[in-house]
């Protein structure tokens, strides 16, 4: 089955979905051994790979985690030399919170052949970069500004914007470890204004700040920072999305 298939079927079936991000360069030899026993045992919906600057090979990751689950495994590329055709799929994001053109379509026009090709499945997100509280990695290397916290109807224009353009899936992230993670409302105004599945990640660095997020509309979130310090949180986090 395609990915996106399986996300919007779980979608229509009203089911919340978590989302792992495994980072290459932080999840290596025994932590990458024991975040998979941990993902096989917790089982969340999906395992993202990437992040905004790795040095470790992407592909070794991919590879590793395909052969010891069977999770669904989507790459996350912060650049377009972080591919992997082991993947199941990718997020082909956009990033239309900002204005910096290689990471709206320069970077897209170097890797879709490559993408074409190799026949990857690619799902066009258009991911929204929003303040959680301190200068993250994403926001240095895009060379963008987040969108302010309390800018609803910012973030909500941007997010109709992208669906409207055609993207299947927005990303509103306040990047790897945020001190706070995107405000429930701005996420309960995102949510009403569009149609296609709406995924939330950054600062969310315990279980009520999982439950909010879901409880303020988002379809699917993505956790990963936490779970690096403290991998055993993934079964309280697996609990509260299946209640959700």
């Amino acid at each position: 089955m395609k990915i996106y298939n399986y996300i919007s079927q779980h979608i229509a079936q009203k089911k919340k979905m978590l989302a792992l991000l495994i980072d290459p360069d932080k999840c290596q030899g025994e932590n990458l051994v024991q975040q998979t026993n941990l993902i096989n045992q917790h089982r969340p919906h999906l395992i993202l790979v990437g992040g905004s600057l790795t040095t470790y090979p992407v592909d070794e990751t991919v590879q590793y985690l395909k052969k010891h689950t069977d999770i669904p495994v989507i790459l996350y590329p912060g650049h377009p030399i972080q591919l992997s055709f082991s993947a199941d799929a990718l997020l082909f994001l956009s990033m239309i919170s900002g204005r910096n053109p290689e990471l709206l379509i320069g970077s897209h026009v170097v890797s879709a052949p490559i993408i074409r090709k190799k026949g990857l499945e690619a799902i066009s997100t258009g991911y929204i970069l929003i303040d959680g509280g301190i200068s993250t990695s994403v926001e240095y290397i895009s060379q963008t500004r987040p969108i302010p916290s309390d800018k609803y109807d910012i973030a909500a224009a941007t997010a109709m914007a992208g669906e409207m353009l055609g993207l299947k899936t927005i990303y509103l992230d306040a990047g790897s470890g945020a001190q706070k993670p995107v405000n429930p409302e701005m996420i309960k105004t995102v949510r009403k204004n569009i149609q296609i599945p709406l995924m939330v990640g950054g600062g969310i660095n315990g279980p009520e700040k999982l439950k909010n997020a879901f409880e303020s509309g988002a379809d699917i979130v993505v956790v990963g920072n936490i779970l690096e310090k403290d991998p055993y949180l993934l079964q309280k986090f697996m609990e509260i999305t299946l209640q959700c």
